[in-house]
């Protein structure tokens, strides 16, 4: 299997810069898994595919605000650090730019010496750990400092964080954000909920590596970056009532399909579990659990796109992105979303 295989034209001008006013406004492209039959709807309609009975699970991870721009101690040369994963207290493994210079006993200073950050070693894939120095709570000096670290294709400014952020957001530690949640109102969680569909959360958090390009042409060489997850076992209770039940499992996003297919045993259940998963889904995976997802549209030849062609089905999936394509659906992360489904 190749990574060109999952190619397709998309002109620039279909990448979303902006979110629209009302979230659950979006666009829904509804996939039928078995059929490949499509139906054009408004997001808000996901409400009619969902019945009593039915469980949806999130991700309540959190992004944080990772993009640190500030300049180096001995030079005043402007420098941006982008964390990634949290080490410990005081140390991170991040992104550095430029970081050629980068090297290690460098420090860099953010917000006037509010915060230092002093590289202490380069690992693998050029990435640096550094530790931050300072006084007060890091949390607190991040959410002044920091900046919503958003993929590279957006390059229009985000007037309102919380517009990269689920409604439900609640565990901080993401990268970067579960987008198929931002469609999702309080309103429209209440609607499903009062219409008996059952709501289970889980955290996984979202690292850059989400938005890294598949590099290899053969697809089973690609090696997938690890992620921490959380379950819970209250909320694994929901899951494995409901498929006992003969309800639907929809997973809202790749992360959360990633997640559960992560935990599940051979059988589908779920127990409580957290920790690392660097599972790598594309065709010819044989799924555990999640068989019904919400998602958003994917980049060419990205993991996203091979996992959701694992779901749906190669061809249904590149047939279905061509007709988005051609009926200007709004693609990536503030775009529009996709429901594959076994309803129709």
């Amino acid at each position: 299997m190749k990574t060109s295989d999952f190619y397709y034209d998309l002109p620039k001008e279909l990448i979303a810069q902006t979110p629209l006013v009302d979230r659950s406004s979006s666009r829904l492209l509804v996939l039928g898994k078995n059929s490949g039959k499509t139906e054009h709807k408004t997001f808000k309609d996901i409400k009619n595919y969902l019945k009593a009975g039915d469980c949806l699970v999130v991700n309540e991870t959190k992004v944080i605000p990772a993009r640190l721009i500030g300049e180096r101690k001995n030079t005043g040369a402007r420098v941006e650090i982008l964390l990634l994963k949290r080490i410990d207290a005081e140390r991170w493994e991040t992104l550095v730019y430029p970081g050629k210079k980068a090297k290690p006993g460098n420090v860099i200073s953010f917000g006037g010496g509010l915060l230092e950050a002093e590289i202490e070693e380069v690992v693998n894939d050029g990435n640096r750990i550094v530790k931050f120095n300072y006084e007060g709570i890091f949390e607190e000096l991040l959410d002044k400092l920091g900046q919503m670290p958003l993929p590279p294709y957006i390059t229009e400014k985000l007037e309102d964080k919380t517009r990269y952020q689920t409604v439900y957001a609640k565990n901080s530690g993401s990268a970067a954000a579960p987008t198929a949640g931002l469609h999702f109102t309080p309103e429209l969680l209440s609607e499903l909920e009062e219409k008996g569909v059952k709501i289970a959360r889980l955290t996984l958090h979202v690292g850059l590596g989400t938005f890294r390009p598949v590099k290899v042409e053969d697809v089973n060489n690609h090696k997938m970056h690890s992620e921490f997850y959380s379950l819970i076992q209250d909320q694994a209770d929901i899951i494995n009532e409901t498929r006992k039940n003969g309800g639907r499992i929809i997973a809202v996003g790749t992360t959360t399909t990633r997640t559960l297919e992560s935990i599940a045993d051979e059988t589908g259940y779920l127990t409580k579990k957290s920790g690392w998963t660097d599972i790598f889904i594309y065709p010819g995976y044989k799924f555990k659990l999640v068989d019904n997802l919400i998602t958003n549209f994917h980049l060419p030849e990205s993991t996203l796109i091979m996992l959701v062609s694992a779901l749906a089905g190669k061809e249904n999936i590149m047939k279905a992105y061509k007709e988005a394509v051609e009926m200007k659906y709004r693609f990536f992360s503030f775009g529009d979303a996709m429901f594959i489904t076994t309803e129709i």
